[in-house]
């Protein structure tokens, strides 16, 4: 660690290669980080600028195991949003480096356009405004709109983006529909049920039930083109198809078939293959169907989300400047361990250096590690967790250093 400033705060040197707001990065700078902001930076161009930088921030940039390989100091990044998608997690997880996120923050901007985008396809209000703006006035044709009270409306998803979705439909008046699964956490299912979500018992049920389905999941091999052909011809026909997750979550060809033969209507504010910039060309047939109320990719983009969203990345940065991780989302859960040595020892330096010499001897990987001084600083505990199991011979090594007062140890 460098670069320490006149007050000894622990400073770095950081890379925005996206823009976040002046007050979130003047406290970057109170802290005394070197902060160099590019946002015209791409994933080609990362590599080369990556150089010397101990902390790197990222929207929508990718960041590709080029860059983190040719990164000399980058310790953590921080995705100033929830999906971490866009970045080689993997690839930084073998080379030591923290991948974090700022989750739940831009939930309610999301959860607003969602409802946005239902309004605007109910009530036809894109293609109307088109025909006002050319002089038409067509008051039969765009009368004819469904209503939203008492419809159904199915969500895929109950992460906080999904939560919020699912309170706001519930304030429409709509049954707000999920799958039940077993592994979802009692908090979960209760923050659920207080946003006014029924739980049924499979899929296939929520889509032939719903009148609304709407899509709030990672992106990730699993999600990957789940709403294909099954999943949109178990929906019924005149059904209303919401994504605001991730547009590879879409078998787009499969979509235009299902409104074209079906009825099924779209809106949609992600695409498959669509810019990573923020200006440019972009041809889709689906964005261009004229069954789709579209926007581009803009669900977070509020400026009360922003703000939230910068002041947790920088919230992030400051966990990892006093030592601790905040969302890192390329660390075990639960590490792999036998054993737990618990180690009490003088206070002194070096004991457990000596410690974890004899470890290393024995080839036991250290998983967690931790260390308390008691009062008065003339003692401690070290908390001690180990891959295999420890031998008695390895206790008896540890316990012969002259400063270790007692070392004990409890299977995993």
């Amino acid at each position: 660690m460098s670069g320490l400033t006149t007050t000894d705060a622990y400073a770095m040197r950081i890379l925005l290669a996206d823009k976040l707001p002046a007050p979130a990065i003047a406290r970057l700078e109170e802290a005394g980080d070197e902060i160099v902001v590019d946002g015209d930076l791409g994933a080609d161009d990362l590599p080369e600028a990556i150089t010397g930088f101990e902390a790197l921030v990222v929207r929508s940039t990718k960041v590709t195991a080029a860059t983190l390989e040719r990164a000399d100091e980058l310790a953590l990044i921080v995705r100033a949003g929830a999906g971490t998608n866009t970045i080689d997690t993997d690839r930084a997880a073998e080379l030591g480096i923290l991948v974090c996120n700022v989750p739940g923050k831009n939930a309610l901007a999301v959860a607003e356009l969602t409802l946005g985008l239902l309004i605007a396809v109910d009530r036809h209000i894109a293609v109307a405004t088109s025909d006002l703006r050319e002089g038409k006035w067509n008051k039969s044709a765009y009368s004819k709109a469904a209503g939203l009270f008492g419809r159904t409306f199915g969500i895929i998803g109950l992460g906080d983006i999904g939560i919020a979705t699912a309170a706001r439909a519930n304030g429409f008046g709509m049954d707000v529909i999920a799958v039940a699964k077993a592994n979802r956490s009692e908090e979960v299912v209760a923050r659920a049920v207080d946003a006014g979500v029924r739980f049924v018992d499979s899929l296939d049920l929520l889509l032939a039930e719903s009148d609304v389905v709407s899509l709030h999941v990672p992106g990730s091999p699993d999600t990957k083109g789940m709403v294909d052909a099954t999943f949109l011809a178990a929906m019924k026909d005149d059904a209303i198809l919401l994504n605001t997750s991730r547009g590879d979550v879409v078998d787009e060809a499969a979509l235009i078939n299902a409104m074209d033969e079906r009825g099924i209507r779209a809106g949609l504010d992600v695409f498959a293959g669509e810019p990573g910039s923020g200006t440019a060309e972009f041809t889709s047939a689906l964005a261009q169907h004229p069954s789709v109320v579209a926007t581009h990719h803009v669900g977070a983009s509020t400026a009360q989300a922003q703000e939230a969203v910068a002041d947790g990345t920088v919230d992030a940065i400051n966990a990892y400047r006093e030592g601790s991780v905040a969302n890192c989302v390329n660390l075990e859960a639960v590490p792999a361990r036998a054993a737990t040595l618990t180690v009490r020892h003088h206070d002194r330096v070096g004991v457990l250096a000596a410690v974890l010499a004899i470890l290393r001897g024995a080839e036991l990987n250290v998983a967690t590690m931790s260390n308390k001084v008691f009062s008065g600083a003339k003692a401690a505990v070290a908390t001690i967790d180990v891959g295999r199991p420890v031998s008695d011979a390895i206790l008896a090594e540890i316990k012969a250093h002259e400063d270790v007062i007692n070392v004990s140890v409890n299977p995993a």
